[in-house]
């Protein structure tokens, strides 16, 4: 009586356990691998952007909040700014 095929005996791409299909599980997580590792170099690359700005005497802080500010939609930016003046003048700053 021969025994049955397991899943060590059917060919990886082949492979369908569970009903998951292998190939597509492997192909989305190899996606998200190569995406991570092109997020970790631009990350890299943006650290090299902040210490030359650094180097050349500009405040990496300030050039942070300032990309920061650029992400929000101007009528945000207005009332954070004028919510923060109130709260200054309200602490006599």
């Amino acid at each position: 009586m021969a025994t049955p095929p397991t899943i060590a005996d059917t060919p990886e791409k082949d492979a369908d356990v569970g009903g998951i299909a292998a190939d597509r599980l492997r192909s989305i997580i190899e996606r998200v691998e190569r995406l991570e590792e092109e997020r970790k170099a631009l990350a890299g690359d943006i650290k090299d952007i902040f210490t030359e700005a650094k180097s050349a005497g500009f405040e990496v802080k300030v050039i942070r909040q300032i990309i920061s500010i650029r992400k929000k939609e101007p009528a945000e930016v207005e009332e954070q700014e004028t919510l923060l003046d109130l709260y200054r003048r309200a602490l006599g700053m």
